[in-house]
């Protein structure tokens, strides 16, 4: 008899225990999932597209990391020169893919409006004046031709070529990609040389710099180290929002 009470007694006693228990086995289950959490599938396909590195245009994310709104630089010209590198680049008529130079004419002359830009490593290599033509407008640039003797600038883009000493010094031959807007660029003469009219002291004393014969004219001091940045090869883009329209390449 003695027997059986302890037996009733343990028999309870296991049942009072596995309750009092339970609550804590629990417990410690949450924790483990919370631990060792598998996110259903659709979150992790989210995680994949958001979390991981996505394939950004590689020219958005240079524009945004080297803040070229805050140097002058239009997000409009920007974006265009993008568009139009890229399509130079598919039909395989760029040497140097890594080197673009926009100007921007929807600037005033008296800013720095040419920017070189290397993409592969991040940096502005040169942000400075430039000139348009004679007759292509004078603080502001309007009036563009793609006519011999017109000392008018044109737009669009350009592919760089040869250098060669001229009449203006160490220049840089421009071959212009636009039918109709700056194709005939080459025979017109239309070269990146140094200009003692485009200066800071120019700027200062009347308020936009000199004007060339239709030719991208940089500063002296900086002309051969420009001319040898981009030389052979590299993408030059012109812009203008009267182009934008017309342009070839951007169709």
């Amino acid at each position: 008899m003695k027997n059986k009470v302890k037996g009733f007694y343990f028999y309870v006693s296991s049942i009072v225990i596995a309750f009092l228990y339970l609550p804590v086995a629990f417990a410690k289950s949450a924790a483990a999932n919370k631990l060792f959490y598998t996110p259903p599938s659709d979150s992790i396909t989210k995680a994949t597209t958001e979390g991981a590195p996505i394939a950004t245009p590689l020219l958005k994310s240079v524009y945004d990391s080297l803040h070229l709104n805050l140097k002058g630089l239009s997000k409009e010209a920007y974006d265009y020169a993008k568009k139009g590198m890229e399509k130079l680049i598919a039909e395989g008529k760029l040497f140097n893919k890594s080197v673009i130079s926009i100007i921007d004419f929807s600037q005033p002359s008296g800013k720095k409006r040419l920017f070189i830009i290397d993409l592969n490593d991040y940096k502005v290599l040169f942000n400075t004046l430039v000139a348009h033509g004679r007759n292509t407008g004078q603080e502001i640039a309007s009036s563009f031709s793609n006519q011999n003797e017109s000392f008018k600038s044109s737009p669009g883009f350009y592919i760089t070529r040869e250098t060669y000493q001229g009449k203006n010094g160490y220049s840089l031959k421009l071959e212009g990609m636009e039918r109709g807007i700056n194709d005939k660029a080459y025979e017109r003469g239309i070269v990146m040389h140094g200009a003692e009219y485009v200066s800071d002291a120019f700027v200062n004393a009347r308020g936009f710099i000199g004007r060339s014969h239709g030719c991208p004219a940089v500063p002296v001091q900086l002309n051969r180290p420009i001319i040898n940045t981009i030389k052979e090869g590299t993408c030059l883009f012109i812009y203008h929002p009267s182009y934008v329209d017309r342009s070839v390449v951007l169709d």
